[in-house]
């Protein structure tokens, strides 16, 4: 039951935040107020989760965080907000929320968590600085196995880097640098958590990551983002995070959570590059002996290191040819080979519950190593320079890294699928690598997030939210269901947004509209029907399923309008929206041409977008190994992988696209739906109903 103080506390400080920014309650945003507030103060724990589709409009930032800020004091609990971007978290801790707060009159103490490679690592800086250099040290050993020698100019900049820091006026956080900073340059600033040496660093007093997340055990709310959602409950919770049994997570852009657990959990092994860095171990043990020879138990311990990376080397030297195999079976365009129900075969599983037990073992011994670098480290009587001890940490730290990507792979491959368990996806890719050389990526990865979900966050958390403008497919939760894992127990609401559809715009599918299926006619349609399309002195969007289709289009229309129009890919998403809005600030016409990035995320409001064209019905050709094999697993369980998946997905990216138009209140406007299927076709009907309701002209 919701405790009386902090219904007053909801209460009073909506009341206050609508007085102070002089607006009206909304009614879709009460709703999602009173709707998490019953929820998270349910004494079931399998009801505190809610799902709440909030339109455009509604609010919904202000509609979670007043319901579920003083719930959590009450309870003793933390917030956790759970973006889908750094974007958003940047926005809703450096504006969204102080702004509440302000209104309210309300004290909580909010802090802001990002992922440790955002930040710089001091030791790091110092060894570069100091002139150490990848080639002589052995480390700045990344994911892609290269090795990194940073020139003149990086040198300066790391140098400058390093003055901002000393003075205050950087906080080592890479987002808020104030010029472009390559990735490579970047990432040899960084360190996994494997690397670092936590508080036995001599830089843990200055060390960015560790000063941001300072004020985490005091925060009454936390803003991260998915991945780093997923990090911790992958290191069993409470890691990086408080404790999910001590945490309400609102998970904003809710409708990105699945994908980003898949993406999270999957795994993968380039096998080449994988020898490769193997092969360099032995020589990098022969240059830490002659420094750290009167340790006796350390230098006891390399040999094994060495005899158990030659070991795995020959395993995955044998499965080399056994996956070139299959891959020279395949007929895919894109070099890649599926296997069909993640079923690796008899011979490759037997190396891989080879390959598993080594790994195992290499990992327990590389453990031991960095146990005792640990304590070297604190030992001020140690044999040994500190900057040696420090660097060989890390170094250790990246074997570390690296047997555990390793295992993470191989200890699925070996695993026999149980019957009516959803498999995991397996496939090999033909790889170019960062140097050209070729070599064969294998990859698994689950098809679905909802086992990971329910087990890691539904069924640990105090509770949750899960938000978005865009939840429901074809009209339902369904969907979101079954990739998520969302219990029926869940609390599920959908609110309207604060537009007048059907005063404000109208959606069109125009009489002499072309199947989208019909390729070449399609195309050619498109050609010919986008000139008169265009908004004079205002912006149009047209949004695309195939980029291959945008780019004909693109190099088939008239010159005088290719001048008006900026195509995904000629410059960055960002620079694209800048160009656009400075155009229309000039009076001037623009058309964005973009493809599913800039079907949701993308705000222009106003004169910015008074048009959006969408080209033909979004549907996700399922010629993805991990589409492949979801909608594989569907049939094969008596679905219909065209209606349960990609009619559904269509559904929820063409909501997507079409919101896109009305940001504002005030706005008006035009959705255009080039493709006579939403109209000739049974399911056009489900699709159109899903929709908005704008005021329809179909076949006009």
């Amino acid at each position: 039951m919701l405790n009386a103080e902090a219904k007053d506390a909801i209460q009073q400080g909506y009341r206050q935040f609508l007085s102070a920014r002089d607006l009206k309650p909304r009614l879709g945003q009460k709703q999602m107020i009173a709707a998490i507030a019953n929820s998270l103060s349910d004494e079931d724990a399998d009801k505190r989760l809610s799902v709440i589709e909030a339109g455009t409009g509604t609010g919904k930032t202000v509609g979670y965080l007043m319901a579920a800020l003083p719930i959590a004091k009450a309870l003793n609990k933390t917030v956790v907000v759970s973006t889908g971007t750094i974007a958003l978290q940047e926005q809703l801790i450096s504006k969204d929320i102080p702004e509440l707060l302000a209104a309210c009159d309300w004290d909580y103490s909010c802090s802001l968590v990002k992922g440790r490679g955002r930040y710089a690592c001091n030791l790091r800086m110092e060894q570069h600085l100091d002139g150490i250099k990848a080639k002589d040290a052995g480390v700045f050993l990344f994911e892609d196995q290269e090795q990194f020698n940073p020139n003149a100019q990086t040198e300066a900049l790391y140098l400058s880097m390093w003055d901002a820091l000393e003075d205050g006026s950087w906080d080592g956080d890479r987002d808020s640098w104030d010029a472009h900073i390559k990735d490579m340059d970047w990432r040899a600033l960084t360190v996994d958590r494997r690397q670092c040496t936590g508080r036995r660093c001599r830089f843990i007093n200055q060390c960015p990551f560790f000063k941001a997340r300072g004020d985490l055990d005091e925060s009454d709310c936390i803003v991260a983002n998915h991945d780093i959602v997923m990090a911790d409950l992958a290191l069993g919770g409470g890691a990086i995070l408080p404790a999910p049994e001590d945490c309400i997570y609102i998970c904003d852009e809710g409708h990105r959570l699945g994908d980003t657990a898949i993406r999270h959990f999957g795994a993968e092994c380039k096998i080449n590059s994988t020898l490769a860095w193997l092969e360099r171990i032995p020589k990098q043990c022969k240059g830490q002996t002659p420094i750290f020879i009167k340790d006796t138990a350390l230098i006891e311990q390399l040999p094994r290191i060495e005899r158990e990376a030659a070991k795995i080397s020959d395993l995955l030297s044998i499965a080399y040819p056994l996956l070139k195999r299959e891959l020279d079976s395949s007929d895919d365009d894109e070099g890649r080979f599926r296997f069909a129900h993640g079923d690796v075969g008899e011979s490759i599983r037997d190396i891989a519950a080879q390959i598993t037990t080594h790994t195992s073992g290499w990992l327990g011994r590389l453990e031991v190593l960095e146990d005792t670098l640990s304590e070297a480290l604190s030992d001020k009587q140690y044999p040994a320079a500190l900057s040696d001890i420090e660097l060989f940490y890390q170094q250790a730290g990246t074997w570390l890294s690296g047997a555990e990507r390793l295992l993470a792979l191989w200890d699925r491959l070996h695993r026999e699928a149980t019957t009516n368990a959803v498999p995991v996806a397996c496939w090999l890719k033909l790889d170019d690598g960062s140097t050209g050389n070729l070599d064969i990526s294998i990859n698994a990865s689950p098809i679905q997030a909802a086992e990971i979900l329910r087990e890691r966050l539904w069924g640990n958390c105090f509770g949750a939210v899960l938000t978005s403008a865009t939840l429901r497919s074809l009209g339902n939760f369904n969907t979101l269901q079954r990739e998520t894992g969302i219990p029926n127990s869940a609390h599920f609401l959908s609110v309207a947004g604060a537009f007048d559809y059907s005063n404000s715009a109208v959606l069109r599918v125009p009489r002499d509209a072309v199947e989208g299926n019909s390729i070449d006619q399609h195309t050619d349609y498109l050609i010919n029907s986008l000139p008169s399309m265009v908004e004079e002195r205002s912006g149009t969007l047209v949004l695309f399923s195939s980029k291959r289709q945008m780019e004909h289009v693109f190099d088939q229309l008239p010159k005088e309008l290719v001048k008006l129009i900026l195509m995904q890919g000629q410059y960055s998403n960002r620079e694209m929206v800048r160009l656009h809005k400075e155009r229309i600030d000039q009076g001037r016409t623009s058309v964005l041409l973009g493809l599913a990035s800039f079907a949701e995320g993308v705000d222009l409001p106003g004169d910015y977008c008074r048009h959006v064209v969408i080209a033909k019905l979004p549907f996700a050709v399922p010629n993805e190994p991990l589409q492949e094999a979801l909608a594989e697993w569907v049939e094969s369980t008596g679905g219909n992988s065209f209606f349960d998946i990609s009619l559904p997905l269509a559904s929820l990216r063409l909501i997507q696209a079409a919101g896109r138009l009305l940001r504002t209140e005030s706005d008006t406007g035009t959705v255009s739906i080039l493709d006579k299927r939403l109209i000739t076709k049974r399911y056009g009907a489900q699709l159109l109903n899903a929709l908005p309701p704008f005021r329809q002209e179909l076949g006009h």
